[in-house]
């Protein structure tokens, strides 16, 4: 078994941490699913730590709402919230920050733009069923509209994560503080 370093476990926790202060900036809209910026944050853990620490990032966000510290969007937290109408976004965003990290770092763009969107779509298509069953509406209702409104912000977060992300590696790896296999 791998011992994990201290400074994974340090980097980890801070990218945990952007991301509970990323998912507080949010817009409210009708459907209440709020425009917030959790999908550029999920993006950015998976981009700066790849898929194995960018998804226990994410894990750890998850967890820590789950037990009712407020990091999800409107300082909200709980069991409630993760089994609520936008639950399915939250638990998507593990699927999401496995496969956008899996090619990071890689030259392998297409892998990248591949993974990355299905990451997305499974975000959406968990975010979409979950609020389908709890709301007792139609699939393509419910697509319509809590996934659909907000693909492109989606796909211009996860594009932006890469941008920024590649810049925060490199800086972190020349002060060797993030270094990959």
């Amino acid at each position: 078994m791998q011992k994990i370093s201290t400074k994974t476990i340090v980097m980890t926790g801070m990218m945990t941490a952007v991301l509970a202060v990323l998912s507080q900036i949010q817009i409210p809209m009708p459907s209440g699913v709020p425009v917030t910026m959790q999908t550029f944050g999920v993006a950015l853990c998976a981009c700066v730590l790849g898929w194995k620490m960018g998804t226990a990032s994410v894990a750890v966000y998850l967890l820590l709402g789950s037990f009712g510290v407020p990091v999800f969007a409107g300082l909200s937290g709980g069991l409630g919230t993760i089994t609520g109408a936008t639950g399915g976004f939250l638990i998507g965003f593990l699927p999401m920050a496995l496969l956008t990290g899996l090619f990071t770092p890689s030259k392998n763009k297409a892998g990248t733009i591949l993974c990355s969107a299905a990451g997305l779509a499974i975000c959406h298509l968990l975010g979409a069923l979950q609020f389908m069953l709890l709301m007792k509406m139609g699939f393509v209702e419910s697509l319509m509209l809590v996934s659909v409104p907000y693909l492109l912000k989606d796909v211009i977060s996860v594009v932006a994560a890469f941008v920024v992300g590649a810049a925060v590696r490199k800086a972190l790896n020349a002060a060797n503080i993030l270094t990959y296999a």
